[in-house]
């Protein structure tokens, strides 16, 4: 068990977080600008990935203000079915941005369907292109889509972070094996996390990133409340318990990972 003393000397990095959604700004910007100068002062980094051009704007500004902030532009499958057709052009000018990072979120959602796969498909295959032909890394969105998702990924030269895993160790081992890196959130401590955990301990110590998903996917003992960094700590010590490593390795690790992915300088 950490002590409050050795936690404040941890340095850790949630590699995904969606810092513009309305549960952070009840009184408006102001609310997500205090909490954001709270993790800067608690040692915490953040990357904020877009899921539309509105919100890859907003992930921008942030990172634009905050210089422990990164941001990731990009279509969500959720928001496809909205998207304008110039919004691959629009996201290859917002890659050129200093502090964004990657190309994200974006991938497959075949358990909410909320557009239709043909749609999700298509832009996943664009996004992933446009990632290809840039060279930066994508952030990777999976919801009962494993089969598509891996299809997809061999089809193009790119890399990056399968984000809030939920595939097999199997899987999980097959994309480090192509170089992939693997994000892990608060569901790992859920009771019926099994999966997940045995997919925690496939990984190895330099392929893992950690991140909360902020404001959904809570960790025990916070599940169904509002998630933000601060929680991420619970992450780190569920995955320091199934690697049988200590907190600081663990936080150490996982931050260096991110940066690495990312190319942000440490």
């Amino acid at each position: 068990m950490q002590t409050t003393e050795e936690k404040k000397k941890l340095t850790l990095f949630d590699s995904h977080a969606h810092y513009y959604d309305e549960q952070f700004s009840v009184n408006g910007d102001d609310d997500t600008f205090f909490l954001l100068d709270t993790l800067k002062r608690a040692r915490i980094n953040v990357l904020v990935p877009g899921i539309d051009m509105e919100t890859s704007h907003k992930a921008i500004e942030y990172a634009e203000k905050f210089d422990h902030v990164y941001a990731a532009v990009g279509i969500h499958p959720h928001e496809c079915g909205k998207a304008q057709e110039d919004a691959i052009e629009q996201l290859a000018e917002l890659v050129k941005h200093e502090r964004v990072k990657a190309i994200g979120e974006i991938g497959l959602d075949y358990f909410y369907n909320f557009a239709p796969k043909a749609k999700q498909l298509e832009w996943f295959d664009k996004q992933l292109e446009l990632a290809r032909k840039l060279d930066v890394p994508v952030i990777i969105h999976d919801r009962e889509a494993h089969g598509d998702i891996t299809t997809a990924l061999n089809m193009y030269s790119v890399r990056g972070v399968l984000h809030c895993f939920s595939g097999s160790a199997e899987m999980a081992r097959q994309l480090v094996d192509k170089g992939w890196y693997i994000s892990f959130s608060g569901s790992i401590t859920f009771r019926n996390a099994s999966k997940i955990c045995e997919a925690v301990k496939a990984v190895p110590m330099d392929r893992i990133l950690c991140e909360t998903d902020a404001p959904y996917m809570a960790p025990i003992p916070f599940r169904g409340q509002r998630n933000d960094s601060r929680l991420m700590i619970k992450v780190v010590e569920k995955i320091a318990e199934l690697k049988e490593k200590t907190v600081a390795e663990v936080a150490q690790a996982t931050y260096e990972n991110t940066c690495r992915v990312f190319d942000i300088e440490q």
